[in-house]
C-alpha cells in the first residue's frame, strides 16, 4: 500500500487536533477534542497529563475512522503543542504532578527576581529570550523555593509536546526551540551551563532531556502507543518545534526572499519577524521577547502578548451575562455574527483599550506580571460597540507595540489564528501597522508546520525553504492594503496607547497589592 499521508498532532491550549495531509501539503481530514485545565486560587493553571495523552490517542484513533486504511497509508507522524510551562515525570515515566501551563501565574515573584538578578544580561544575551512568569525556568525556580518534593520525585522536565512524544516513542527529548530559549544558547542550539548557573538551576541540569531536531531525527511508534492510537508500531514519529514555530512555518514566515512578519491572533498574540541567520538577530534593551530557531540556519524573533482573542471572548462574555440576566441565551458564535460590520461602524478612539486581560500579566513588549487590561478615555457618549471597537483596536495597537521592539516594520505581515477570519480586524491591523496584511488559506497552520518538519526528515524536501515554497506560497491570499484615511488616526492612537501603558505601572503595582489584601 502506498504511504501517502503525513499526520500532525497539535495539542493546543483549547483543542487537541490530529490532522492528515497528503504529500503535497493538502489537508485531508481533521479530528479534535476540547482540552481541559484547572485554574487554582494561587494563580496556578494545571492540566491532567494522563488525560492529555488519552485525548491525543483518541483523536488519532478517530482520524483512522475518518480515513480508509490510514494505518497502512501513514508515512510519518509529527507532534507539536502549546509552549512554556513544566510537565514533570519520574524515572518510570509517570507524571509527578499535573502539567503547569503557560497560563500559570504563580511564579510572578520568581520572574521578577530573575529579571532583577546579576545574571539577567547573560541569560538574555545567550538565550535570546526574556524572562516571564510562565516559562519552565521560572516554574522550576518556584518549585525549588516552595515545592522541592516535586523536584525530588522528578527525573525529567518536559513541555506539553515533549510529554506526548514520550508517550508515542518512549524517548525523553525536547526540541531546539523550547529547550534553548529557556536554558540554552540560540547560536549553538544547545543547553548552556552558563545560563543554568546564572539561573541558579545548575543542580537541576539532570532534569533536562536531550535536544532532538525533528527535521533530522525520528523515533518509532512503540507497540503500546500503536495499540492506543490504531497506527502501526514503528511508524516514524518526529518531535515538532513548539506550536508557534510550527505555525510560523505553516503560515509562511519562512520566506528568505520577502523576510515577512507574521502575526498570530489566537488565545495569545504572537508577532514575529524572519531572521536569516544568528548574526542578524536584534536584541533589545528591555530584554523581552523570544528568539527561536527554524530547522536549518534561519530564526524567528518574536514578541508575545499574553492574551489576544481572550480579550474578545471576555468582552462578548460580558454581553452574554447581561442578556442571560434578562433570560436571553446567546452563544459566542451568535454574538460574533455580524459583529465586524458593527465594529467597523463604531468610532475609533471613542475609548482606548490595553488588552492585558490575562491574569498572568504581560510579556511583550515588556514583562510585567501585574499588568492588567484597562479602558481609558471614555465619556458619556461612548457606546457598547465603541468599546468593542476599542478592544479590536487595542489588539492591533499591541501588535504595533511588539513590532516596534524588533526593529523596522516588515514590508508585509502574514496573519493567521482564529481572529484572522475577521475582516474587520484584518483591516484595522493593516491600517494600524501601515503595512499590507495577507492571510494564508491554511486552516491548521500549526499541524501543517509540524508535518513539514516530518516531510524534511523523511527526505521529501531538502529543507524547510523548499517545503514552504511548495506547500505554503500557493496558499497566500491577496494582501489587504492599509486605509490611507485611517493610518493617521492609528498613528495618533498609538502615541496615546504607549504613553498610557507607560504611566500605568504604579497603578498595576497598587492594584496587585490590593488584590493580595482582598484575597
Amino acid at each position: 500500500m502506498k504511504q501517502d499521508i503525513l499526520i500532525g498532532v497539535d495539542a493546543g491550549t483549547s483543542v487537541i487536533k490530529a490532522v492528515a495531509f497528503d504529500l503535497a501539503g493538502r489537508q485531508i481530514a481533521m479530528t479534535s477534542r476540547r482540552n481541559h485545565y484547572a485554574t487554582l486560587a494561587n494563580g496556578g493553571v494545571e492540566q491532567d497529563m494522563r488525560r492529555t495523552w488519552d485525548d491525543t490517542a483518541a483523536v488519532l484513533r478517530e482520524l483512522g475512522e475518518k480515513i480508509d486504511a490510514l494505518a497502512g497509508r501513514a508515512l510519518a507522524l509529527s507532534v507539536t503543542g502549546q509552549g512554556d510551562g513544566c510537565w514533570l515525570i519520574d524515572a518510570e515515566g509517570i507524571p509527578v504532578h499535573d502539567g503547569w501551563l503557560w497560563l500559570d501565574a504563580r511564579a510572578a515573584a520568581e520572574a521578577r527576581d530573575i529579571a532583577a538578578s546579576d545574571g539577567i544580561d547573560l541569560i538574555y544575551r545567550t538565550t535570546g529570550a526574556g524572562v516571564n512568569v510562565c516559562q519552565m525556568r521560572t516554574h522550576l525556580t518556584w518549585m525549588k523555593r516552595h515545592a522541592p518534593e516535586l523536584l525530588d520525585r522528578a527525573a525529567t522536565a518536559l513541555h506539553c509536546k515533549d510529554w506526548l512524544y514520550f508517550n508515542l516513542t518512549a524517548e525523553r527529548a525536547s526540541d531546539p526551540t523550547e529547550g534553548v530559549f529557556t536554558f540554552g544558547d540560540y547560536r549553538t542550539r544547545d543547553y548552556s551551563d552558563a545560563v543554568l548557573q546564572a539561573l541558579d538551576l545548575a543542580d537541576l541540569r539532570h532534569l533536562l532531556p536531550p535536544i532532538v531536531d525533528g527535521a533530522v531525527t525520528a523515533h518509532g511508534l512503540t507497540a503500546q502507543a500503536a495499540a492506543a492510537t490504531g497506527l502501526p508500531a514503528g511508524l516514524p514519529v518526529t518531535l515538532g518545534y513548539v506550536d508557534i514555530m510550527c505555525c510560523a512555518m505553516g503560515a509562511g514566515l519562512h520566506d528568505a526572499a520577502v523576510r515577512p512578519g507574521l502575526t498570530v491572533l489566537g488565545s495569545t498574540g504572537m508577532h514575529m519577524r524572519f531572521v536569516p541567520d544568528a548574526g542578524a538577530v536584534v536584541l533589545n534593551d528591555a530584554r523581552c521577547g523570544y528568539t527561536m530557531a527554524f530547522p536549518g540556519r534561519a530564526y524567528a524573533q518574536m514578541q508575545t502578548n499574553m492574551a489576544a482573542t481572550l480579550n474578545i471572548d471576555w468582552v462578548l462574555g460580558l454581553a452574554q451575562e447581561v442578556l442571560a440576566s434578562e433570560g436571553v441565551a446567546r452563544s459566542l458564535d451568535d454574538l460574533l455574527k455580524g459583529l465586524d460590520d458593527r465594529v467597523m461602524a463604531a468610532r475609533p478612539g471613542a475609548a482606548l483599550y490595553h488588552p492585558y486581560i490575562s491574569s498572568a500579566g504581560e510579556r511583550g513588549p515588556f514583562a510585567e506580571p501585574a499588568a492588567r487590561a484597562s479602558f481609558t478615555g471614555l465619556d458619556q457618549t461612548t457606546g457598547w460597540f465603541d468599546m468593542v471597537r476599542a478592544v479590536y483596536d487595542g489588539l492591533a495597537l499591541a501588535a504595533r507595540d511588539c513590532y516596534a521592539a524588533m526593529g523596522p516594520m516588515p514590508g508585509e505581515i502574514r496573519l493567521t489564528g482564529g481572529a484572522a477570519r475577521s475582516s474587520g480586524l484584518k483591516s484595522i491591523l493593516a491600517s494600524t501597522l501601515n503595512t499590507p496584511v495577507r492571510t494564508v488559506a491554511q486552516g491548521e497552520a500549526g499541524a501543517a508546520g509540524a508535518v513539514m518538519i516530518a516531510a524534511v526528515q523523511q527526505g521529501l524536501y531538502p529543507d524547510i525553504a523548499a517545503c514552504s515554497e511548495a506547500w505554503v506560497t500557493p496558499l497566500l491570499q491577496a494582501p489587504e492594503a492599509p486605509d490611507p484615511q485611517m493610518t493617521g488616526v492609528y498613528d495618533a492612537l498609538y502615541e496615546a496607547y504607549v504613553a498610557t501603558r507607560r504611566t500605568m505601572t504604579p497603578a498595576w503595582a497598587a492594584m496587585n497589592t490590593a488584590r493580595g489584601v482582598l484575597s
